[in-house]
């Protein structure tokens, strides 16, 4: 099977600029094919300098790397590009490449006369020598050699010195995943006690380099993830004491800042059995008496223990008893903002706690004193107490929450529970406020929520006389343009007027396109002679700018 790469597909990933420049460095002989197979290709390149390129096939989607800074920094890019095409060009069952020929020659010399030839070239080329020492420090030797060579690997290659900028990340990553490479093979050579003290020096070493390293890719965060699948490897292929396991994990993650160990109580349920969950258990109890115990205080307490974390693992283990008294007991120890509240009464309903629900949430509700809360929060309490059939109640938490922060929101919960009786309260409450809220702030236009309410309930003429009171944002004055057109088309149409001014007049095909939806609702509004020569003026003051005059021709 021969590989081919779909070139619409490449100039997509690559953009037009990058395709071009890659076809041009293939028809120039630029590349110079490595290797290929069924599923992907490799090659040097000449640009600048000579770079190192892999393009993969997987189904339809073409992936792969370059060596050079613009992959680094942008992705897909023409190299890669040029290396495909080529690919196409070339590509045939009897045609291998440099690396085949290379390998069908190396065949054919002894096995000192490649160890020289490998030594030679490791001397100049660091990445070679540090493949070459990874290699022979996990083969031959006892368990403690083997542990002691590859723990001075991972010292020396997790190493930094100052801080490892974006550029340079991704080189440092690779060095250490070569390293926790060799140490997963442990796993199945029989030497999974040692590939386990090794992952746990790997976790430690990583999680201390993590915060020097420019991680914007997640080439370092995924170096903690490996290393945390190889440690459950290793204890999966030999387990651990189960209580010492759990006096390990249970420390990992109450000092990992990263998650790594996030729900390891879990990952490792079947390693802990009864007996390391037990003391799973007796360690994050213990370490929570101590966190309430000292609430409040700044100690050694609160910095060696998370309370978060804590609450989680303890929350895990409540959930498993069933026991829910315990579950909202946790929950109530962050219990200090309004959202914080609504996330406890939705708990407590999911758990057949109404009562309660409503009681966290009232609470809720009082925490910032004058300060907005949530309309989830209002929204709760106000739904528990229409559940409830108190729709006095509700009503005077919405009245009292509008009377604060009003929003469009809230109005219509008050008029859907209080009628037409609350929704003129609302809109004579909303009037009388205004002249003070407009002296007040001159970040927003205070008339828009109530330009929105009016145009909600079709009230259009109070709207617009509200407009030419007040203004209004762009946006709300052409929503209620739009909503109310077929009614007040005169005030419509000098809405749509100068928004197409101002679309055309600064440009862009995102802008034409608007602009021309808005040219098309004028036409429903006033009468056809009148909206062609309309259509004119535009051509002729527009003329300059084609995209639109092409959309107005369509």
């Amino acid at each position: 099977m021969t590989i081919r790469f779909d070139e619409d597909a490449l100039m997509a990933l690559a953009g037009k600029t990058a395709f071009a420049r890659g076809q041009a460095y293939a028809a120039d002989g630029r590349v110079e094919i490595l290797e290929r197979g069924p599923k992907s290709v490799r090659a040097r390149v000449t640009g600048s300098e000579v770079y190192r390129t892999s393009v993969t096939l997987s189904g339809s989607a073409i992936g792969g790397e370059c060596s050079c800074p613009a992959f680094i920094d942008y992705g897909f890019c023409k190299h890669m590009v040029a290396t495909a095409l080529a690919a196409n060009d070339t590509n045939s069952p009897a045609s291998g490449g440099v690396l085949d020929r290379i390998r069908k020659f190396l065949l054919t010399k002894d096995a000192p006369a490649l160890a020289d030839l490998l030594l030679e070239h490791a001397m100049q080329d660091d990445g070679l020598l540090r493949r070459l020492e990874l290699l022979a420090a996990s083969a031959g030797g006892n368990d403690k050699t083997v542990l002691a060579r590859l723990r001075k690997v991972i010292t020396d290659t997790t190493r930094v010195d100052g801080f490892v900028e974006y550029q340079e990340a991704r080189s440092w990553a690779s060095g250490v995943a070569e390293a926790l490479n060799q140490v997963a093979a442990l796993v199945s050579t029989g030497r999974a006690r040692i590939a386990r003290q090794l992952a746990q020096h790997a976790l430690d070493r990583i999680g201390a380099a993590i915060e020097h390293v420019d991680d914007s890719d997640g080439h370092a965060g995924g170096l903690l993830d490996l290393a945390e699948e190889i440690h459950l490897a290793a204890c999966q292929a030999s387990p651990p004491d189960a209580k010492d396991l759990a006096k390990d994990l249970f420390a990992r993650e109450m000092d990992d800042e990263w998650g790594t160990f996030d729900h390891s109580m879990e990952r490792y349920a079947d390693l802990l059995g009864d007996a390391g969950q037990a003391e799973y258990r007796r360690l994050a109890e213990a370490a929570w008496e101590k966190v309430t115990a000292q609430r409040g205080r700044s100690d050694a307490v609160a910095d060696q223990y998370s309370p978060g974390q804590l609450i989680q693992i303890l929350d895990g283990f409540a959930a498993r008893d069933g026991d829910v008294d315990k579950r909202i007991a946790l929950r109530t120890y962050h219990l200090q903002s309004s959202w914080q509240h609504l996330q406890l009464a939705r708990f407590c309903l999911e758990h057949n706690r109404a009562d309660e629900a409503l009681r966290y949430a009232e609470d809720g509700l009082k925490v910032d004193g004058d300060g907005r809360p949530p309309e989830q929060l209002v929204e709760f309490v106000v739904e528990r107490h229409v559940a409830m059939g108190n729709t006095d109640k509700a009503l005077t938490v919405l009245w009292h929450a509008f009377d604060l922060f009003p929003s469009l929101t809230l109005f219509g919960r008050l008029k859907a529970i209080g009628g037409e009786e609350a929704r003129d309260r609302a809109i004579a409450s909303l009037r009388v406020r205004l002249p003070q809220a407009l002296a007040r702030t001159a970040w927003s236009n205070p008339a828009d929520l109530l330009i929105r309410v009016l145009t909600a309930e079709t009230m259009f003429e109070e709207a617009w006389d509200m407009v030419r009171a007040h203004k209004g944002s762009d946006s709300v004055v052409m929503a209620l343009a739009e909503t109310s057109g077929p009614r007040h088309p005169k005030e419509a149409l000098a809405v749509y007027t100068a928004t197409i001014d101002k679309l055309v007049s600064t440009g862009g095909n995102g802008n034409y396109e608007e602009a021309h939806r808005l040219i098309i609702k004028m036409g429903h509004l006033r009468a056809r002679q009148e909206q062609v020569s309309y259509v004119a003026e535009l051509m002729v003051r527009f003329k300059a700018r084609r995209n639109f005059i092409k959309l107005l021709k369509a």
